[in-house]
């Protein structure tokens, strides 16, 4: 296409090459040439004042392009109808058209020292450009407008390193600009403030000093804004965990995101202590005790609602690891059917917690929703009728319909004694964090048997199991078959991104051979990916989904519920009873597209 690099961004460049590819009709141009030049002021007076429309402008961010106009229309695209034309789209169509590779910032991927190291931040915000990555001897850079050589050759000389230009788009450019330098300059200010070479070997090795690391105040500005940076950020990133790790010379942080950790950066260690120091001040825990484990949590605002984030802090090798769950309440508290049950399943999960009285239990290994699911119920099961009441260690999200009690074994408040006392406020429901030892079981079912419906946890691998496992914990059988209602087995699986979805097909006989059982079906089987997208981190997947295994204590299983339980006798009757497993649930998810055979074949597994 012959396009002039002198003003690559002109509307009537940009116009030709979104006709050309059949991204914006006719129509549209004509609508684009009509309403440019007011909306080109429009957006100018935001940028002027700092204020955004949608994700086009940014103040400081360089004029106001033809691109920026086109995309605040949001207009419908040609080729594709049920999609906005949005800025990617426009600066993947240029790059194309250019011949210059299309690059959609990740900033997990990315280094902080090579975003920030070879320029500065307002020649950064001035040329819209940011380094990305190093790839041998060249630097790869950013840019919105690529053809501004003296740009690259200023960068070059700088880097001492050859420049390769990628095409990105402008608002993803100006957030990196703000999010890195913003972050960067934070730590640098922060560890100027040593006046002598730091030796900091944390717990594994004692160095004696005058003036140490640990001096470096925690209420410090910049420490401040450092940390919060980190929250926004991981609440950016969708994370649910934020981990703080001190090494020999550095601190490593990382993200847990959709259940897989990401390295996001790597910060000198002369300002690990006062992050940790900010972070324990923010959730009140002793800043001076640096020996022993302590438990805190933090709440604070994402847009319109509460966030709560439980803090952990526990001494390593090289100083305080700090871990951060981010307890989001839109995941906490959902609606039972949006979950992740069958119909099928629902509408027996919905009987169970109906029930006047009695236990139910649900089960599974860490991070596998069983909180979700808890919280879920009790939201439900809440009214004003109704006193819930729950035990935990730690509570995890405060809610208000709630009574809710924390754990601290130090004054001898455990899951056992409390429950006694719990008992004489006249509760209707129930919650145990978990069931961990004999005597909160014995409690739990003496609740059960005096008219409480009780939900709690059990680590166990399936539904079946959990029998034998409360057998385990010393109960008498008569007891489990006289309060046990039903047991909720579960496990995440992440679910495909919905922008990278396609189908492909596969035989039937290699599913069968991977332990993938669907029954009579053809040769061929047509199943869904993600191919890998800028939204998704190139992983195909976008958030997690949860699969379940619901054992209803019919009266042929309590008749198999003795002391001597056989858990494979148990589970052979509840399947014959109607129980779906684990695997076949997921199963269904994989026939639905919800998820990938790789995910039913990671999480769930079948019990021979």
């Amino acid at each position: 296409m012959p396009l002039s690099s002198d003003n690559p961004l002109s509307p009537d460049q940009v116009c030709q090459v979104l006709l050309k590819t059949g991204i914006i009709s006719q129509q549209h141009h004509e609508e684009i040439a009509k309403r440019k030049d007011q909306l080109q002021r429009k957006l100018e007076r935001l940028a002027a004042t700092g204020r955004t429309s949608g994700k086009t402008t940014s103040k400081g961010g360089g004029p106001v392009t033809i691109v920026d106009v086109i995309a605040a229309m949001r207009i419908a695209r040609a080729d594709v109808p049920d999609r906005i034309l949005d800025e990617d789209t426009i600066f993947e169509a240029l790059a194309s058209a250019w011949g210059i590779p299309f690059k959609k910032i990740d900033p997990i991927k990315l280094d902080l020292n090579i975003v920030t190291g070879p320029i500065t931040r307002s020649f950064a915000i001035k040329h819209l450009v940011v380094p990305l990555d190093i790839e041998g001897d060249n630097l790869i850079v950013a840019a919105a407008n690529p053809f501004n050589v003296e740009v690259f050759e200023d960068i070059a000389r700088a880097s001492h390193k050859k420049v390769s230009a990628v095409v990105s788009p402008k608002s993803d450019i100006l957030r990196t600009i703000e999010e890195f330098f913003g972050f960067k300059r934070s730590i640098d200010a922060a560890q100027t403030q040593f006046s002598s070479p730091m030796v900091d070997l944390g717990n594994l090795e004692q160095y004696v000093k005058v003036r140490s690391a640990e001096e470096l105040p925690g209420n410090d500005q910049h420490i401040i804004n450092a940390v919060n940076h980190l929250l926004s950020y991981a609440f950016d990133q969708r994370a649910s965990d934020v981990h703080l790790e001190p090494k020999r010379d550095t601190t490593i942080v990382r993200m847990r995101i959709d259940g897989v950790l990401h390295k996001v950066y790597t910060l000198p260690k002369a300002v690990h202590s006062a992050l940790v120091s900010r972070i324990k001040n923010l959730s009140r825990l002793n800043m001076a005790e640096k020996r022993r484990p302590q438990d805190g949590r933090i709440k604070t605002q994402r847009g319109a609602l509460e966030v709560e984030i439980r803090v952990s802090t526990i001494p390593v090798a090289f100083g305080e690891k700090v871990v951060m769950r981010i307890m989001d309440p839109a995941l906490l508290f959902q609606d039972l059917d949006k979950l992740g049950f069958t119909p099928a399943d629902l509408e027996r999960f919905e009987q169970c917690i109906d029930m006047p009285h009695g236990i139910i239990l649900v089960c599974g290994p860490t991070g596998s929703g069983k909180s979700t699911t808890l919280y879920s119920a009790l939201r439900r099961l809440a009214s004003p009728e109704i006193n819930v009441v729950t035990i935990e260690d730690p509570i995890e999200m405060v809610h208000a319909d709630f009574n809710q009690i924390a754990i601290q074994p130090s004054i001898d408040i455990t899951f056992g004694s409390i429950l006694r006392n719990v008992l004489r406020q006249d509760p209707d429901v129930i919650m145990l964090g978990e069931m961990r030892d004999r005597e909160t079981a014995e409690n739990a079912i003496q609740a059960a048997l005096t008219g409480h419906l009780v939900l709690s946890t059990l680590h166990t691998n399936d539904a079946a199991s959990a029998i034998t496992r409360l057998l385990d914990l010393g109960l008498p059988a008569f007891l489990i078959r006289a309060s046990l209602i039903g047991v909720v087995a579960q496990r995440l699986v992440r679910t495909i991104c919905p922008h990278c979805r396609e189908s492909f097909t596969m035989a039937g006989g290699e599913l069968s051979t991977l332990g993938i059982d669907l029954g009579k079906v053809p040769d061929k089987v047509t199943l869904f990916r993600g191919t890998g997208c800028p939204r998704c981190r190139g992983t195909g997947y976008l958030g997690r989904t949860a699969v379940f295994e619901l054992l209803l204590l019919t009266e042929s299983i309590r008749k198999l519920t003795t002391s001597k339980a056989d858990e494979g006798a148990i589970r052979l009757k509840a399947r014959q009873e109607g129980m779906i497993s684990l695997r076949e649930n997921a199963i269904l998810k994989l026939r639905e597209g919800v998820t990938t055979y790789q995910e039913v074949l990671r999480v769930t597994w079948e019990n021979v």
